[in-house]
This record gives structure tokens, sequence and C-alpha cells, in this order.
């Protein structure tokens, strides 16, 4: 693969009321204007994990479009008010015509993708959907909610739709999310003062165990020096303790058997947020179905530094799905 990057296009919007970034693969910007040329028949739509900043995702994105010979486009969104908007936007708009309620917490953030779906989608077009984290409990919301979507396949990564506060993770967050995260909030103003090269060494600083971090990575972290941004994120956070308990199985039941397959889970095998525990209860709940548990050591964020191999293997189960 080609190490030079191909063009990126990046917007933020107001989504239900709130900032959104969005990044997009491919020449179809606006799929419901496209100048003269055929409109994509396939969408590849990525929702990220908690803190929802696309940015981590770019070289994963880009890795699916060359993939796919760049036939299909691939865009990601934010979380709503995850990731700082430019000068002259504020966080949230108060002239939105419907704004979602509650947009910051989880439910809101279910409805902003799917409001997001139906402003900038065709109602025709197929959706590959991938999850990441507390992504995919969206996308099996976003699969109830929205029966009319076509989905051809939900590929969930790291999935965290169950028992979110009794995981080893969980229960050292739990505290910190739901009760003590105001305590964060001020070292972080104070932190948003530093010169934004102090703050990306400092981001390098806490990363440097790993030994091959993605290079967007440091940028796309440089949004958690935002206050409102990081404490929106930790809403979110500690809404997911609170309301992501049994998983669903009904959703699932609907989504996943012998005979329907849209749905692809991958757990990891040294996953604090969805331990191995959780991939053999709904193994053995749904042994048709195709759950998989990481052989290869990818970390739950796989996006710091396996992006490109998370994207290979992703190619290469839809690939075999079509022959």
């Amino acid at each position: 693969m080609s190490e030079d990057h191909i063009a990126m296009h990046e917007e933020f919007i107001y989504c239900g009321g709130a900032a959104t970034q969005v990044l997009k693969y491919g020449p179809w910007i606006n799929l419901k204007k496209t100048s003269g040329e055929s409109p994509p028949k396939l969408l590849f739509f990525i929702i990220p994990g908690n803190p929802g900043i696309v940015g981590y995702y770019r070289t994963f994105m880009e890795s699916l479009y060359r993939g796919f010979n760049e036939k299909y486009p691939v865009w990601a969104i934010s979380h709503a008010g995850h990731c700082s908007p430019p000068k002259g936007m504020d966080m949230t708009n108060d002239t939105e015509i419907d704004p979602i309620e509650d947009i910051f917490g989880i439910n809101g953030q279910i409805e902003h993708k799917l409001c997001f779906l139906k402003k900038n989608v065709p109602v025709d077009t197929k959706l590959v959907l991938i999850g990441h984290s507390i992504g995919c409990y969206i996308i099996l919301e976003m699969m109830e909610r929205a029966i009319d979507l076509k989905i051809l396949q939900s590929i969930l990564l790291f999935p965290t739709i169950e028992r979110m506060a009794q995981s080893p993770q969980g229960k050292i967050m739990t505290p910190l999310l739901c009760n003590l995260r105001y305590i964060v909030y001020m070292p972080l103003y104070l932190l948003s003062f530093l010169p934004e090269s102090v703050q990306a060494s400092l981001i390098k600083f806490v990363l440097r165990g790993i030994k091959s971090v993605d290079e967007f990575s440091v940028t796309a972290s440089l949004n958690l020096f935002r206050v409102d941004c990081a404490a929106n994120a930790m809403y979110m956070g500690g809404q997911e303790m609170m309301q992501v308990l049994e998983r669903d199985n009904t959703i699932i039941q609907k989504n996943l058997s012998k005979f329907i397959e849209k749905i692809i889970f991958y757990y990891g095998a040294n996953d604090n947020w969805c331990p191995v525990q959780y991939y053999e209860d709904i193994k053995k709940d749904f042994p048709e179905g195709n759950i998989w548990l990481c052989q290869r050591g990818i970390r739950h964020a796989f996006v710091l530094d396996s992006s490109r191999e998370m994207a290979t293997m992703i190619i290469d189960w839809l690939k075999n799905k079509q022959t």
C-alpha cells in the first residue's frame, strides 16, 4: 500500500443542534447532489467509540477506501460535541428547528446518527455500518429503531454492548464518570492554555509505550484539551455505565442467524471493556453467528496502532462474503 495519502474531505456541521465533524473519503461529497455522475450504491459509515473523535479513524478509513479500489465512499461521523469546532462555530446551535433532546447523552447520540443519515444519505443507498466500542451499541439501536435503513452489513469491533460497569475497566471508570468527573475539569481548563506544541508533547508522552502510534492520533487527541469536548465525552461515558447493562438479544437475533448474517462481532482477547467472558457468553447464545475472538493481539483502541491491519481484515471478510 502506497504511503501517499488520498485527499480527504472534512466538514463541520450542525446535526440535531450540536457541532459535528464529518470525514469523507471519495469524490462523493454530497450523495444527494452528484454532479452528473452516477451516485454510489454503497456507503461505508463509521461510528466511533468514546471519545468520538473521528480524526483517530483517518488511517482506518483511507485503508478501507483503498482496499475496495476506491469504488465506494467511506464516511465517519463524530459524536455530537466531541470535536472542537472551528473558530466562529459554537458547540450548539440554538436556532436548530428540531434539536435532539439530551444530544450529548447516549440516547441523543443514537438519534444524532439517524438524523445525519436521514439528512445526508439517499434512502436507496446501501450501508455497511462499522462500529467501534460504544459505536457498536449505537449501531444495534439504529438497526432496531430505523428498519428502513438498507443495511447490508454491520461490523462491530470490540463491542461494548453489555455490562459495561461490571467490566474490569468499567469498575475503575464508573466512579469517575458518574460521580467525580467534575474534578477533572479544572486541570483540563488549565492545560487548555498551554501552546498546542506542548499539548502534543504531553500526548506523545502518554502514548510513549505504543511502538507505532498512528500519525493522526496526536492531532486527534488535542480535542481532549478542550474542556467542553472532554466534558461531553465524560457525560456520555457516565450514561454508558448506567444504561449499557444487559445485551439486547432480541436485536441480535433478528440480524444474526444462519439465514440472516447482517452482523459480524469481533472481540479482543485482552480487552478490559469487553472481556473474553463476554465473547464466550454471546458465542454460546449465538453459536452460528459470525462472532470472532482476536488472535492478533490487537488492543481495544485499535486506531492507535492497528488501523491498517483492522481494515485489511474487514476487506477480507466482506470480499469472502461476496464470493
